[in-house]
């Protein structure tokens, strides 16, 4: 379970990166980029449920967690929360087709992305650590 935790977070962080630094190179809100945010919160929500389970199964072992751990479990619930904001709010400025909405949203996206780095930073290093 862990491998395959460890590769469905990759591939969030792929597909959530592909979707904001596209959407912010090409400075305008598209609806590909909407649907690379969907598959980077489907990604991230995925492998969250995985590592939950696996540091569930360590805690019934008596296997003590650390601070990292506790680390990327807060921002790790935020990141989706904010994740999953992102995402209605992207599909709504896609819907409303405003172009100044468009052409502005990516400095929520970048911020959205930054914050998802913590967690996911956090659990490489409590990966690490024994």
């Amino acid at each position: 379970m862990f491998w395959a935790s460890l590769v469905i977070i990759n591939l969030a962080l792929v597909c959530y990166s592909i979707g904001v630094w596209a959407e912010r190179i090409q400075r305008r809100l598209k609806p590909w980029h909407v649907a690379f945010f969907g598959l980077g919160l489907t990604a991230d929500a995925t492998g969250t449920a995985l590592m939950v389970a696996i540091a569930q199964g360590n805690a019934a072992a008596g296997m003590a967690g650390n601070g990292a751990q506790d680390l990327m479990a807060w921002t790790g619930t935020i990141a989706i929360v904010l994740m999953a904001l992102h995402l209605i709010w992207a599909l709504v400025t896609v819907i409303r087709n405003r172009e100044p909405e468009l052409l502005r949203f990516h400095t929520f996206s970048i911020v959205v992305w930054v914050i998802w780095l913590v967690p996911y930073l956090a659990g490489a290093v409590a990966s690490m650590v024994p």
